[in-house]
């Protein structure tokens, strides 16, 4: 399939750069995958779409503030996006700088108290190898190109001093909102760009099909004998990444680290056999199910994934799928067409843009019911 194929027109004014007033204010899509039925609700009302003995899958992640901003000692301003936290004090990091970042060269962030310096280190090359040896065994490496807005090198960053790496992102660092949210982040944003439920920190972006849910809706679920579990899986700063590739399946992903527990497949394997559906809350949580089903079975999984789906991906554990909406041309996108089908997918976003839905990180959801195989 072309990469054109998965192209929609979108007016920009219909790009959400701020969140809803209440999480489960957002408007609700519904998208019958068997008819092409469309309807119109509100998030607040998805239990009238959900049936005692359902399970719902949600991404526990917590988005780190992984954007840092700081100068070189020759006063060159350098900002930084970490991608992953490494041992030692570590991280790997997309760095945007006037000039390249050579080895050696020493960063001194932007703090109010506390100063903090970070240096370039010298086996840069040596790590970037050892990710895409990964990828060569069946994963790969995050986007090294306009992930989360940030063009720049990929670059190894040891911090000096006693704190820990997170304590200093905690204190000094900002919220990595998406390229497309063009504005700088917020105080507002340190809980409103993050899920109620999230808990294991990791993620440079938040789950967003899980940021239209509060607990009070979580309870009413709970109550109406809908079932919850958790996966895991670190959304990277590849996710922003554009599919460079005029043919999608010569597109390779962004690796990123997923943990489904042996806990979590039990569950789902309760949820088919009561004849519940598996909902997906988000596509995140899609990928981590359906990479632990790659091997033929369900099986607890831990580890990184690379898994690409597209149209003609058979699905093997996912029923319905809650999910926003995303950008033309991305591998969400594609994901979600691989769904729903791509003609009932373009079709749902089409009606979605005639009566103003609001896109992407911010904005409103879609419910799509799908059939596993």
């Amino acid at each position: 399939m072309r990469l054109e194929d998965f192209s929609y027109h979108l007016p920009p004014e219909l790009i959400a750069s701020e969140p809803c007033g209440q999480r489960t204010q957002s408007r609700l899509l519904c998208l019958d995958r068997h008819t092409g039925a469309i309807g119109h609700r509100h998030f607040h009302q998805l239990a009238l779409l959900l049936q005692p003995g359902d399970l719902l899958v949600f991404n526990d992640t917590r988005v780190i503030p992984a954007r840092l901003y700081g100068r070189k000692q020759s006063g060159g301003k350098v900002e930084i996006l970490v991608e992953r936290i490494l041992p030692g004090n570590e991280v790997l990091a997309l760095a945007r700088s006037s000039k390249p970042l050579r080895t050696g060269v020493v960063i001194e962030l932007d703090t109010p108290n506390a100063p903090v310096t970070l240096t370039v280190q010298k086996d840069v090359k040596d790590r970037i190898r050892e990710i895409e040896t990964r990828r060569e065994r069946g994963s790969g490496p995050p986007g090294q190109e306009d992930a989360g807005g940030l063009r720049g090198d990929l670059v190894r960053l040891r911090f000096h001093g006693p704190e820990p790496v997170m304590n200093v992102l905690e204190r000094v660092g900002h919220m990595p909102l998406p390229p497309y949210i063009d504005r700088p982040d917020n105080a507002d944003d340190r809980d409103r760009y993050q899920t109620v439920y999230g808990t294991r920190k990791g993620a440079v972006a938040a789950p967003t099909a899980g940021l239209h849910f509060d607990h009070a809706l979580l309870e009413e679920l709970t109550a109406r004998g809908v079932e919850q579990c958790f996966i895991t899986l670190h959304v990277g700063a590849g996710t922003f990444q554009p599919v460079r590739v005029t043919n999608i399946q010569e597109h390779r992903m962004h690796s990123e680290v997923v943990r489904v527990s042996a806990e979590v497949c039990q569950r789902i394997r309760g949820c088919k056999k009561r004849r519940g559906r598996v909902i997906a809350v988000g596509t995140t949580t899609v990928r981590s199910l359906e990479a632990a089903a790659l091997g033929g079975g369900l099986n607890a999984f831990e580890g990184e994934t690379d898994i690409f789906i597209y149209p003609g991906f058979r699905f093997k554990v996912v029923d319905a799928l809650i999910t926003n909406f995303h950008l033309p041309e991305s591998t969400l996108l594609m994901l979600v067409s691989a769904f729903a089908g791509r003609e009932l997918t373009l079709n749902a976003y089409d009606c979605a843009v005639a009566h103003g839905y609001r896109f992407f990180s911010y904005g409103d959801a879609m419910f799509i019911e799908g059939l596993s195989g």
